[in-house]
């Protein structure tokens, strides 16, 4: 009887419990401004900055997460030339990956200045682009450092690859298209 008694009341007080429970509308919540924070509008006026406007710029100095390095050298002509003079790769011959630079290049250069660097890929041969030199041509006498500086900004009608290909990834493509141009000036 008392066990059965001990179970009764067990079974009332979860009964009760459940009851309590409504679906309709959220529980207590231990913490609510984690649950409903505070929506700001990114160009509302707001007391807590004294320019009176929540978006902000960084402080200076700042460089956003992950594999990005700020690139010192202008985007002018004389940035290029520089470049061209001055900027050599960071990588040593034994961090050089041929077999990955060739996708890369593939994928970003291959389809304007083709597989081989003869400036035949597919697009030109279409006639979608015309103009595109190959890497061997004597008048472009183009550098470590050029090439690199033309994957970071563009020149011409080749448009920048800066946000597609990471700081490692560049100097991948610039290792190979030097490996492309000895390949034609043999």
């Amino acid at each position: 009887m008392k066990t059965s008694l001990k179970y009764i009341v067990v079974l009332v007080l979860l009964v009760s419990f459940m009851s309590c429970q409504k679906n309709s509308r959220p529980n207590y919540q231990y913490m609510p401004n984690m649950y409903e924070s505070v929506g700001y509008e990114a160009y509302q006026e707001s007391d807590a900055f004294a320019n009176g406007v929540e978006a902000q710029l960084p402080v200076e100095g700042t460089i956003p997460r992950g594999n990005f390095m700020p690139y010192e050298i202008e985007d002018t002509n004389d940035g290029y030339e520089y470049a061209k003079a001055n900027l050599k790769s960071p990588l040593d011959s034994t961090q050089v990956d041929y077999e990955r630079a060739k996708v890369l290049y593939d994928v970003y250069c291959g389809i304007c200045h083709g597989t081989k660097g003869n400036g035949k890929g597919k697009l030109v041969e279409r006639e979608k682009i015309l103009g595109v030199p190959s890497y061997d041509d004597v008048g472009r006498a183009i550098t470590t450092g050029s090439i690199y500086h033309v994957i970071y900004y563009g020149k011409n009608t080749m448009g920048s690859y800066a946000n597609q290909l990471n700081e490692e990834e560049r100097w991948q493509v610039v290792a190979y298209v030097e490996k492309l141009k000895a390949d034609l000036e043999k």
